[in-house]
């Protein structure tokens, strides 16, 4: 794709994400231009690996000819950050939806720090993204503060945008649909 083509949105769910409605699989079936990387089955092996999400988005983007444009929430914004620190390869812009805080305790029920510490989510990357990148962070996640959140931003030269108290942008928090990520991603897209 070069010239007037709409670059492919590339989604990249988080750990539980890919469920009918949350907000990522409604813009992944609104955008005719959207695709997903696969889900790994839940009792897969690696499914906590980070390494294998890693590799599961590079294939995703070998697969694909032209611009990208990433779409990550949760840990997906993890392997995001994760595959821009050990891949090479333009990418037009990424959206990064509430990005948890994983170098934190996370609340019962959520992986502790010494499993994704083992599974090589830790630490994150801290180097500027080679992207333009934007990311939307909650007044009120309870998977990360927002002053977590905002050096994050800081670190990975991201735009960071305070959309305010949603939660963890999840259909747990009230959120199927979020219009405001066609917004994101037609902004990235240009």
């Amino acid at each position: 794709m070069n010239g007037d083509a709409s670059p492919t949105i590339l989604i990249v769910p988080g750990l539980r994400d890919h469920v009918p409605d949350h907000w990522q699989t409604h813009l992944e079936r609104k955008l005719p231009n959207a695709t997903s990387v696969p889900r790994m089955a839940a009792d897969a092996p690696d499914k906590m690996s980070c390494a294998a999400w890693v590799e599961a988005l590079d294939r995703s983007l070998a697969a694909i000819d032209g611009d990208v444009v990433l779409v990550g929430h949760s840990a997906g914004c993890a392997i995001i950050v994760h595959w821009a620190h050990r891949h090479a390869r333009p990418i037009k812009g990424a959206l990064l939806a509430t990005p948890p805080d994983f170098e934190s305790p996370l609340p019962a029920g959520y992986p502790t720090l010494e499993t994704l510490e083992q599974n090589g989510w830790t630490p994150i990357p801290r180097n500027p993204l080679p992207f333009r990148s934007i990311v939307a962070g909650s007044t009120n996640d309870p998977l990360a503060q927002f002053a977590s959140v905002e050096k994050l931003a800081a670190a990975w030269g991201s735009s960071i945008v305070n959309i305010g108290p949603v939660g963890h942008l999840n259909p747990a928090s009230g959120f199927g649909e979020w219009s405001r990520a066609e917004t994101f991603v037609r902004d990235l897209c240009h």
